[in-house]
């Protein structure tokens, strides 16, 4: 099943916002009703493929069948932009200017893949690797010169190899993370990475902006996860990764890992693998302020036990329900102070044994135990946040995530100065905002930072946004913090990264690029400003 085109997800689990939430929203915002409808997909002004009849008869060639070069307009439109509120809007309301790839090629192979690129080169086309499409910071949207293509890796989605004595998997890059949990339980495995996207993103898609899963304490990050991985280029095949770890010179699969498409296209990942849970366990926690709750994660972060799933909403966003996705659209505002969730997963015995632990360090540290019903409804709605935005925007109201990381002792600085930008711009631009937070991955030195938005859309939404998102990307360099904690870069964070890598670090990459990809064909002005 496809996703839904103008929106995230399953079109059949979209459901509009109940009338009181609507009401507060017009009553505390003054979101209006929108003016006009999105525009239907049958609608949609498609201008014919400009791909050349030449190339076009080379790739299908490549690929073994003309079905697998696809041209048609629907496609096409699928597979434009991503999944960001700025994409959305742009696509509702039928601007497909710069975004719309002239062909869909999908190939099966490694060596197919490589055929491509070198195709791109030859012809003068731009590739855009495609997975789940779930960019949220424009990794989907180049700054292509001429005709680009989007490369599909939909038919690479196989499980290559299991050794469960190493307990590591290989995997193609087109693989959906169910289907990649699905044929991993099968054998008594799982990967454990469950971020906000899971439903729809592809073990490629994790790899290229080193996703973070929502149960990173346990689990780890992606990046942590890859042993080694295979990447296709115009110039040929990069293999990374022999052993666990090594020594021998810097490790080329931290290169590799959220390069999001500008070096490569990743084309098969050997990931390690745990045994499935005996049992999964999640609990809610509430604390008196934001700052007592962050401490609180702080020491088991640092100290121990470290629960599998550890997060924390502020006030604001547990004042409104965020903190248990099932409550959103009741109209109901929840209990004050700031809801924290803790979920543990493995054997009985020693999540019981880091259960106790951990709930000590919790109630010495100022917690209120809520018992495991807030636990499991945040685990059942984990994954619809995405759906209450297309609700908000079809409803009129403007809805938008940002997330940033820092060392724990500038994260409360990070937190206020990102909160504080974006009330303050949007507040100015006529559009006050309900701006929440929560604490979505913890390390030992440190956390990040996701933030909600949502505000009146304003008379160019677009514009809007982008005057409020500048605005705390500066907040953020300003602060100390990183411009993307799991997001990626894609051209949307693309000006603040190489601020943040700084000049030498970003001639650095360019070399790189030009050693890899000389002709420029992957995914130009994503990660580094076009040359």
């Amino acid at each position: 099943m496809d996703m839904l085109w103008s929106g995230w997800g399953d079109p059949g689990r979209a459901a509009p916002l109940p009338d009181p939430v609507t009401g507060l929203l017009r009553d505390l915002l003054g979101v209006k009703p929108r003016e006009t409808a999105t525009v239907a997909l049958d609608d949609l002004d498609v201008p014919a493929s400009p791909l050349p009849p030449d190339a076009h008869r080379a790739l299908a060639a490549a690929l073994g069948d003309g079905a697998h070069v696809r041209t048609d307009a629907e496609t096409r439109v699928r597979h434009t932009r991503g999944k960001s509120t700025p994409d959305l809007l742009r696509i509702r309301g039928g601007d497909l200017a710069a975004a719309l790839p002239a062909a869909v090629l999908l190939p099966a192979t490694h060596d197919e893949v490589l055929a491509v690129l070198r195709l791109c080169a030859e012809h003068g086309l731009t590739a855009v690797p495609f997975g789940g499409g779930t960019s949220v910071v424009g990794g989907l949207a180049p700054e292509a010169r001429g005709t680009f293509v989007a490369l599909d890796l939909r038919r690479m989605n196989r499980l290559l190899d299991l050794d469960p004595v190493s307990r590591t998997a290989t995997l193609q890059p087109g693989l959906r993370a169910p289907q990649a949990e699905a044929v991993l339980a099968e054998h008594g495995f799982t990967l454990g990475h469950f971020p906000q996207s899971y439903e729809w993103a592809t073990i490629g898609g994790f790899a290229a902006t080193r996703s973070s899963g929502q149960a990173s304490a346990g689990y780890g990050r992606f990046d942590e996860m890859v042993l080694s991985l295979t990447l296709a280029t115009p110039e040929g095949t990069l293999d990374t990764g022999r052993a666990p770890r090594s020594a021998a010179g810097p490790d080329l699969r931290q290169l590799l890992l959220g390069s999001e498409g500008a070096f490569g296209v990743i084309t098969s990942v050997t990931v390690r693998i745990r045994p499935v849970p005996q049992t999964r366990l999640y609990e809610g926690w509430s604390f008196s302020s934001f700052d007592a709750g962050a401490a609180a994660l702080r020491r088991l972060a640092q100290d121990g036990p470290r629960p599998t799933v550890l997060r924390l909403s502020d006030e604001t966003e547990t004042l409104v329900g965020l903190a248990n996705p099932e409550a959103i659209g009741s109209g109901e505002l929840q209990a004050s102070g700031c809801t924290a969730v803790a979920g543990y997963e493995g054997t009985e015995e020693d999540t019981a044994y880091r259960r106790e632990r951990a709930a000590a360090v919790l109630r010495e540290c100022g917690g209120t135990p809520l018992g495991e019903e807030p636990g499991r409804r945040w685990a059942h709605g984990r994954y619809s946040a995405p759906y209450l935005r297309d609700a908000l925007l079809d409803a009129g109201a403007f809805a938008e995530t940002l997330e940033t990381a820092t060392f724990w002792s500038r994260l409360p600085g990070l937190y206020t100065a990102v909160r504080d930008a974006l009330t303050a711009t949007l507040t100015e631009a006529g559009t006050p905002p309900l701006v929440m937070c929560h604490i979505s991955h913890v390390y030992e030195n440190g956390a990040s930072l996701y933030f909600t938005v949502v505000s009146a859309q304003g008379e160019d939404p677009v514009a809007h946004w982008a005057r409020a998102k500048h605005a705390a990307n500066e907040a953020i360099l300003a602060a100390g913090g990183t411009i993307s904690h799991h997001h990626g870069v894609g051209t949307d964070h693309r000006d603040w990264y190489v601020r943040e890598i700084g000049p030498l670090g970003t001639e650095a990459l360019r070399a790189v690029k030009r050693r890899l990809d000389p002709e420029g064909v992957l995914n130009p002005g994503v990660l580094l400003p076009a040359d």
